[in-house]
């Protein structure tokens, strides 16, 4: 799930609370490209006992296609993980300019301080500002009907706002993700649209799981991704990937509607210790 430290709706603080309501026994903060919440989270969970794996997720770039890797476990005060994602924001503000440049060349007139005050709070040091605040202000100002039409329009892949810069490979996120400690795992591949970039991920990175339960995947999608992970021996996990509600509507799925079994978490936790 994703908090105010990156494109979420919630803070950290918050998001405990929200899982504890929901009888969940544990949660992963995987922000994008930042563990600025991770340690508010990790204090106010163990407050109220809930089990809080420190995570992210890292942007990366492969075959032309936009890619996410997770990292659970990881050590979130590790100096040079934290100076490497540092690195990563830098190029995701590099993109944002640009995306609001294109969007100004299509007579669409935002600026950076209104997407970022459109997080309702000031961006703190070490935090990302992402799409989804700049849907949140393309559906408020008019120019898209909800979110999913404001990234359809400019925002995705292929919409005429769309930008990508040079990120780093599936194999240097992985191995930025264990050498701070981490476990890495392949986020939401049926996202990707291609199942041949998943493979092909797959075996150059050497992830140790695949995210096989998403919002973004069908009864057909898990089905398959679960046979891919016996295939590659990879560990199979699951994730909301909650941002918040937005313009009335759960971006992308509901907290807590997607879960794993404790086994899952402690084999994850086994591969983090063994790294």
């Amino acid at each position: 799930m994703h908090s105010t430290a990156s494109d979420g709706m919630n803070t950290p603080t918050e998001l405990v609370r929200i899982a504890l309501e929901r009888g969940l026994a544990g949660i992963a903060l995987t922000d994008h490209d930042t563990v600025a919440g991770v340690q508010e989270a990790a204090k106010q969970a163990a407050s109220v006992g809930l089990d809080l794996i420190p995570g992210i997720e890292i942007s990366i770039r492969f075959q032309h296609t936009d890619i996410h890797m997770l990292g659970y476990f990881v050590n979130v005060e590790d100096e040079k993980f934290l100076e490497r994602l540092s690195g990563l924001r830098g190029i995701r503000d590099q993109r944002n300019d640009m995306i609001l440049s294109r969007l100004r060349e299509l007579g669409i007139q935002i600026t950076l301080e209104e997407v970022k005050e459109r997080s309702g709070r000031p961006i703190k040091p070490g935090e990302s500002v992402g799409r989804p605040h700049m849907a949140d202000l393309l559906v408020s100002k008019g120019y898209a009907v909800d979110l999913r039409d404001a990234f359809d329009k400019y925002l995705a892949e292929g919409a005429a706002a769309y930008v990508s810069l040079t990120r780093i490979s599936p194999s240097e996120a992985a191995d930025w993700i264990r050498e701070a400690g981490g476990v890495p795992v392949l986020a939401h591949p049926g996202l990707y649209g291609d199942d041949q970039v998943v493979r092909a991920v797959i075996e150059s990175a050497k992830p140790i799981g695949i995210e096989v339960s998403h919002p973004d995947h069908d009864t057909e999608a898990v089905e398959r991704y679960g046979k891919l992970a016996e295939e590659y021996r990879l560990l199979t996990t699951a994730g909301s990937d909650y941002h918040g509600v937005r313009q009335g509507k759960v971006f992308h799925g509901e907290l807590g509607a997607y879960t794993v079994e404790k086994s899952s978490v402690e084999a994850l936790r086994l591969n983090a210790s063994a790294e």
